[in-house]
This record gives C-alpha cells, sequence and structure tokens, in this order.
C-alpha cells in the first residue's frame, strides 16, 4: 500500500510543479503580446519582448527552462501568417544585451511590423502573437517509480494582440 501512497503523492505534487509551469508560461505569452503590441515597429522591440517574456516567468518555474520564444504575425484569430516570424533560442546571446536569447531565424523585421491605422500606409494594423516554448523536467522521482513517464513534457504556449494604432 504504501508504494501506491507514494506514486499518488508524488504524483499531485508533479502535477502542481506542471500546472505552474504552464500558468507561468501562458502568463509570460500574455505579458509578452502586450509587450509587443505596444512596442509596435520601435527598433529593438524584440528585445523588449524577450525582456519582459524572462521576467514574467515566476518560481518554482524556471525561466531557464525556455527553449524557444518565437514573434510571429498572425491573423485576427491568434493564427501564424505564412512562417512571418523571429524564432530566439535560449543559450547563447548576441540578439540583445542582458538577455540569453539568440536569434535563430528572422522574417518579422521590426521596421516590417505595421502599427499605423492608415490602411494606404501598410494595409492596415497588425495582430502581433508571442509563443513560448519551455521544457518541463520532473521535480520529484516519479519518474524512477514509473520509467514509462519519460524525461519530462514540452509545453507550447502562444498569445496574440493587435498593435496599438498610431493614428
Amino acid at each position: 500500500m504504501f508504494p501506491f501512497f507514494m506514486v499518488i503523492l508524488f504524483g499531485v505534487i508533479e502535477f502542481a510543479f506542471v500546472f505552474n509551469a504552464s500558468l507561468s508560461i501562458e502568463f509570460a505569452t500574455r505579458d509578452g503580446a502586450l509587450a509587443a503590441a505596444e512596442a509596435g515597429s520601435t527598433p529593438g522591440a524584440d528585445c523588449s519582448i524577450l525582456k519582459v517574456v524572462d521576467a514574467s516567468v515566476g518560481a518554482p518555474a524556471d525561466r531557464n527552462s525556455i527553449s524557444e520564444v518565437r514573434i510571429y504575425k498572425s491573423d485576427p484569430n491568434g493564427n501564424p501568417i505564412g512562417g512571418v516570424a523571429n524564432i530566439y533560442s535560449r543559450g547563447g546571446g548576441g540578439a540583445c544585451p542582458n538577455l540569453p536569447y539568440k536569434l535563430v531565424s528572422g522574417s518579422y523585421l521590426d521596421t516590417d511590423r505595421c502599427n499605423v491605422l492608415a490602411t494606404a500606409v501598410c494595409g492596415g494594423v497588425d495582430t502581433i502573437g508571442v509563443q513560448v516554448t519551455y521544457v518541463y523536467a520532473w521535480k520529484t522521482p516519479l519518474a524512477r517509480m514509473l520509467p514509462m513517464t519519460g524525461p519530462g513534457y514540452t509545453l507550447t504556449t502562444n498569445n496574440a494582440m493587435r498593435m496599438e494604432p498610431v493614428l
């Protein structure tokens, strides 16, 4: 009976950690999308978005477990449009000072973003999305007790917002 109790106990604890990580990256993508909507086509907008995403992941979730941040052009429903995105991976640096992200691929330049209300200028205001991929590793000995569970989970969450228009 004791092993069964331990599996249940560790399962509940692990679920709490996974749920916290999920809520944390959901919060980070929402804050990142808000920062993106406000930044518009300002030079260096991606750095401010990455800074907000990084700061929004709180304990016990670990911001070092963020493996990728994708900033993309989306339709009004939040779906990516034609692969137009900047993809940043965690590790190394170079994209932004004091942030551990490097640009892997970029096709959604700050200057290409439209936040002008007049459709004659650039076709209308963009909707911009932020997607975070988070690699969750087990915190309890549950994985050793149930080896078929694997090393952990990969959580991916995204949010999109319409850019704040400039009149």
